[in-house]
């Protein structure tokens, strides 16, 4: 019976460690993509504001 208990508190070890490595590559994947975006959109700001009437 201690045998079973182990196992599940090892697999559930892995499982909540996969978890939180989902979790951390997620959230690099919107922090760089959030980044992107705004470095897109100050580049359209410098981009539109050189291009504009004077």
């Amino acid at each position: 019976m201690s045998v079973d208990r182990s196992e599940n508190a090892a697999r559930n070890g892995r499982d909540a460690e996969r978890w939180k490595e989902r979790g951390v590559m997620l959230r690099v994947f919107v922090y760089v993509f959030a980044t992107h975006l705004f470095a897109g959109f100050v580049w359209l700001l410098f981009y539109v504001g050189e291009h504009a009437p004077k």
